[in-house]
């Protein structure tokens, strides 16, 4: 019997031209290039220029993915955009996309789980496309952290830059077995007890003002791998698959020690992992579509490869997706 599937049939993602490597951050607060690079992995971050939103960030991404999936934004009836620093409080974020894109039937609405966020939105498209609510997707990951920081904390504003990804989704009849195309299984987590380890510090109900961000890093650290490792395993479960078959992993871009002890705890190998945050930092709910989009431009993935996407942010949240390309 057959089954339906949310196939990626397009990826693309987007950078602001600007670039803020370490010696730039050295400059605003008390800090080194071997400082952050032996902490973080992270070299170099892209900053959205003034006046260029996270919408715009989006869109760029979005006509990208279009573009190379070869369908008309008219015949996109879904547009999630997952983000953390969206334009306006409301309306959602995704709903400006959707307007520029052209594209006017379906529903478009924005999903918060910050750095798990693009997770999140893939597995509710894929809940839509399988019910047969809709039949093509957009899903984007779109972030302006930069506007969030606080630039005199040096523990958070080194992590942290700017972009978007995006990939298509469509709706197509596959023949239920391990030879399908598409999203195969996903798996979503989320424990409010420790939502004050990585959060915001203001909100239109409590103060009235955006606020900054807040982290503790070491218990953030040292909860990510864990719950990682955990979600990893419990999505191969439920999928029949095991750690060797998988051909790449494109993990959240955070911390390179959180992408290295993840591997070591799972018995991964370092050349299947996709690592991106050398050039772009923590880009939040984009930076698994920005990596997603670095493997296929360096021709990592091939038809039929199978692909892990997993991220933990704050909340906490965390997911993976299991998808065959």
């Amino acid at each position: 019997m057959g089954i339906t599937r949310s196939v990626i049939r397009g990826v693309g993602a987007y950078l602001p031209s600007q670039i803020m490597t370490n010696d730039d951050v050295a400059k605003i607060v008390d800090t080194n290039d071997d400082w952050i690079t032996e902490r973080t992995g992270i070299k170099s971050r892209h900053i959205a220029a003034n006046g260029e939103l996270t919408s715009d960030l989006g869109i760029a991404a979005a006509k990208q993915a279009l573009i190379r999936a070869g369908i008309d934004p008219i015949d996109i009836d879904l547009v999630i955009c997952a983000t953390a620093t969206p334009d306006r409080t409301f309306p959602s974020t995704s709903v400006r996309i959707q307007h520029s894109l052209g594209i006017t039937k379906g529903a478009a609405f924005d999903i918060q789980a910050v750095c798990s966020g693009f997770i999140y939105a893939l597995a509710t498209a894929d809940n839509f496309l399988r019910s047969g609510q809709s039949r093509q997707a957009l899903v984007i990951g779109a972030e302006t952290f930069s506007r969030i920081l606080d630039w005199t904390d040096r523990k958070t504003c080194v992590l942290f830059g700017d972009g978007a990804g995006a990939v298509v989704l469509e709706a197509q009849s596959q023949s239920n077995t391990r030879d399908d195309r598409g999203i195969l299984a996903s798996k979503l987590r989320s424990d409010g007890r420790y939502e004050n380890m990585l959060y915001v510090d203001g909100g239109p109900s409590s103060t009235m003002t955006v606020g900054q961000l807040r982290m503790k890093g070491r218990e953030v650290f040292r909860h990510a791998i864990q719950n990682i490792s955990d979600i990893i395993e419990e999505t191969l479960v439920m999928s029949g698959y095991t750690i060797p078959e998988i051909d790449l992993f494109i993990p959240h871009q955070a911390n390179v020690r959180i992408l290295d002890g993840m591997a070591k705890k799972l018995g991964i190998k370092n050349e299947k992992i996709i690592k991106t945050l050398h050039h772009h930092g923590n880009t939040s709910a984009a930076s698994i579509p920005l990596a997603l989009n670095q493997a296929f431009q360096e021709d990592r993935l091939k038809k039929g490869d199978v692909i892990l996407m997993e991220a933990m942010g704050g909340g906490f949240t965390w997911g993976a997706v299991l998808a065959r390309w």
